[in-house]
């Protein structure tokens, strides 16, 4: 009921908005980077609340992962980019990253839940652990958008040891739903419409918005930009 109710008043998002990205794949072609990079609006405040992050606090450029876990392209950028990222930014201190949930739910069903899921093994400290188990398991089962239920979902959640228990009564919990509503509505606001999207910069030099999964080297020239 709760996942119901969440579906049938979120702002509707529909259609395959990773185009860009399909299309690049597809050619062969690299897209400019000047056409995939744009400034985020100045009036909407991007913060780090409850949000699951990787690295130093202190970190003077943040970088905003706007995720769906069903998102094949979520998860390119999970198996081609983060580990660079972490390796060249976030393991130095110079970068902090954050991690917001923005659903498509009318095409990627198990979306939902999973995000809840996700913040329910936040809260046990094992956020990391089961992002990285839901990505990886899908990658077993193919390149594309990969069709996962409550079975699966609670099969990974077991693998990476979280408290079922718990578990079960953190997924029932309203405020955790509203913790993925406010992340998708902040991402609304900035004009996020598909995934993943990237906000990379800081409160006082603003946001520069990445869309798609983009070569590596399109996300570290929009860190350089804000670190220089």
């Amino acid at each position: 009921m709760i996942f119901g109710y969440f579906v049938g008043n979120v702002l509707p998002i529909s259609g395959d908005f990773s185009s860009v990205a399909v299309s690049a794949k597809q050619t062969g072609a690299t897209v400019p980077a000047g056409d995939l990079q744009q400034q985020a609006p100045s009036n909407v405040k991007l913060e780090v609340e409850n949000d699951p992050t990787i690295g130093s606090k202190d970190a003077k450029v943040i970088f905003y992962e706007f995720s769906d876990f069903q998102c094949p392209f979520c998860r390119r950028f999970f198996t081609d980019s983060l580990s660079q990222l972490e390796k060249e930014y976030i393991d130095t201190g110079k970068v902090l990253f954050v991690y917001k949930d923005f659903p498509l739910t009318q095409i990627h069903p198990g979306a939902l839940p999973a995000a809840i899921y996700s913040e329910c093994a936040n809260k046990q400290g094992k956020w990391r652990e089961f992002h990285n188990a839901v990505f990886n398991e899908q990658n077993k089962q193919g390149g594309g958008t990969v069709q996962f239920g409550q079975a699966e979902l609670d099969q990974w959640a077991k693998m990476v040891g979280l408290d079922a228990t718990k578990l079960a009564s953190c997924a029932q919990d309203p405020s955790v739903v509203a913790e993925v509503q406010s992340d998708q509505n902040t991402g609304i606001a900035l004009g996020v419409s598909g995934t993943p999207s990237f906000f990379i910069g800081s409160t006082d030099k603003g946001f520069v918005n990445v869309v798609g999964a983009q070569p590596y080297a399109v996300l570290k020239q929009a860190i350089d930009q804000k670190i220089a």
